[in-house]
């Protein structure tokens, strides 16, 4: 299964994105796939956004520093994608030539949906500076685990939040729908699963479908 984007790379693996606003339970179903997968003879490797190697990890540290709200959203913009840039350089694109299945916990569709719709910058230019950032790498496959804003910031609410996760709840109403916005019109890409079923029932479908995919 390779997008109409990611033809022109010929890669031999796969790449897996989760997404899903505040405490959607996305990085738990991160472990659990990986788990399967390894555990079926895989060879994975697993990533996160913003973040990754050095220079992506000391971007995250900038980014999601609650001390910094004055912070421009179109500088938070450029720095998603700087942190992206290095990311998928140097660490995805070689994990997917060495025939590796990558699984991120995050990738660009978060900043369309918290750049593009919940900062309203303009989705056209976020797509323009997205390909050149990402080398014009798409996942095979993004899991959205939709879960009402309420249910997730109730979830969080006992843990230091971020600068993004302290942001309103209007905001993060913004992002839920930006990201069924963009499951409904790439469904070749997406799978939707409801956020308040189980982990054990979320982790077999994404289990299914994943390896499905993969041919396992």
């Amino acid at each position: 299964m390779r997008t109409q984007e990611t033809t022109t790379r010929d890669y031999p693996g796969y790449f897996i994105t989760f997404e899903g606003t505040e405490g959607s339970g996305k990085s738990t179903q991160v472990k659990l796939l990986a788990k399967a997968l390894e555990e079926a003879g895989k060879t994975c490797f697993l990533t996160r956004e913003p973040g990754g190697p050095p220079i992506s990890e000391a971007i995250r540290s900038i980014l999601l520093n609650p001390q910094t709200p004055e912070m421009l959203p179109e500088t938070e913009l450029l720095l998603y994608m700087a942190s992206r840039s290095q990311h998928t350089g140097q660490w995805i694109l070689p994990a997917l030539n060495q025939a590796k299945i990558v699984i991120s916990d995050r990738y660009n569709d978060s900043t369309i949906a918290y750049q593009g719709a919940a900062r309203n910058l303009n989705q056209r230019f976020i797509s323009t500076l997205a390909k050149f950032a990402t080398f014009h790498t798409t996942p095979d496959l993004t899991i959205l685990i939709d879960l009402p804003v309420e249910e997730g910031l109730k979830r969080i609410q006992n843990r230091t939040l971020d600068r993004l996760e302290l942001e309103s709840i209007r905001f993060h109403r913004k992002v839920r729908s930006q990201y069924l916005s963009i499951a409904k019109k790439q469904p070749h890409r997406y799978l939707v699963i409801d956020g308040q079923k189980s982990p054990q029932q979320i982790h077999e479908i994404i289990k299914n479908s994943v390896f499905a995919l993969i041919g396992v």
